[in-house]
């Protein structure tokens, strides 16, 4: 597990701070100054101070060698941020964020040392704590969304789903019970629901020692089903639609994941796949998260009378 800026010891030698952020306590930051709050993706002083104890220590300043960082991390973060949010390409990152290749160079590494993962969970960890939760869900929902993939994204991580008629990627994932992620995993498209729900479940239960219910629709059923309990301690309760049903209707359970799924869709890099590795696909859905929990923790709760 990597060290968080919540858990450093060490103090700043600077009689003047522009930014709370270790790259301008103790790298190079200070050279480029503070970038100004405009865009709507912006982290305000309230998540700020949400997301900062939360963020890992860079290896330079843990003696891992490595120049000390020259842009602000909350620049980098809120780049992150509009580029998830906006839809837009690497290269026409906004003049004002810190160049593009430093940014994507920072996602890079978040997303091959599993960091955003760990960012991710311990924000959820706080979302449920004040909700009234456990930190870690006994319960949660499966499902998956097929999405067209972009001209980039190669033949090897592609295919086609026959039965919603797309061409592109699939995004399993398991959610609690308030629609929070817990494990998202990128196939292509004609990959079964059951084959890789039997990989995802394991991911799953091995990181989320609590989960012991798991509802899913029709899709998951067979073998599935008896492979969850016996191998993985996991009852698999199928929530099926009866045939007596017409239109549109709000079954139990399921609805939390297909919100999950409707507020990836309003993260417009993730309408559809533009990711050259399914692990950068999978990054861009952890981070989209990333979004949500930081504002519903910075959101001002009601005091209670």
């Amino acid at each position: 597990m990597a060290s968080f800026y919540g858990l450093t010891g060490v103090e700043s030698t600077s009689a003047t701070l522009a930014c709370a952020c270790l790259a301008h306590r103790f790298g190079n930051a200070a050279d480029h100054g503070v970038r100004a709050r405009r865009y709507p993706t912006d982290m305000s002083d309230a998540e700020w101070a949400v997301v900062r104890p939360l963020l890992p220590v860079p290896g330079w300043l843990r003696g891992r060698g490595g120049q000390p960082e020259a842009y602000c991390h909350r620049a980098i973060l809120d780049a992150i941020r509009y580029l998830v949010d906006n839809g837009t390409k690497w290269r026409a990152m906004p003049a004002d964020f810190p160049p593009w290749d430093r940014v994507y160079a920072f996602f890079r590494r978040w997303r091959d040392h599993g960091l955003v993962k760990e960012f991710h969970d311990r924000l959820r960890r706080e979302v449920r704590e004040q909700a009234g939760r456990e930190p870690e869900p006994s319960a949660g929902v499966i499902d998956s969304q097929s999405v067209k993939a972009d001209a980039v994204v190669g033949n090897d991580s592609r295919g086609f789903d026959g039965g919603k008629l797309i061409n592109g990627r699939k995004r399993h994932a398991v959610v609690d019970t308030l629609g929070l992620l817990l494990g998202v995993m990128v196939t292509a498209a004609d990959i079964g629901d059951r084959a890789a729900a039997k990989v995802l479940f394991a991911q799953v239960a091995a990181a989320h020692h609590r989960l012991a219910l798991v509802w899913a629709d029709g899709g998951y059923t067979g073998s599935l089903v008896e492979y969850g309990l016996t191998v993985l301690g996991l009852v698999l309760v199928i929530v099926k639609r009866s045939d007596d049903m017409r239109g549109f209707v709000v079954l139990p359970k399921r609805w939390i994941v297909e919100r999950f799924f409707a507020h990836l869709m309003r993260s417009r890099r993730l309408v559809r796949d533009f990711e050259r590795s399914t692990g950068s696909a999978e990054a861009m859905v952890y981070w989209s998260m990333t979004l949500l929990m930081t504002r519903r923790l910075a959101w001002p709760r009601p005091s209670r009378a």
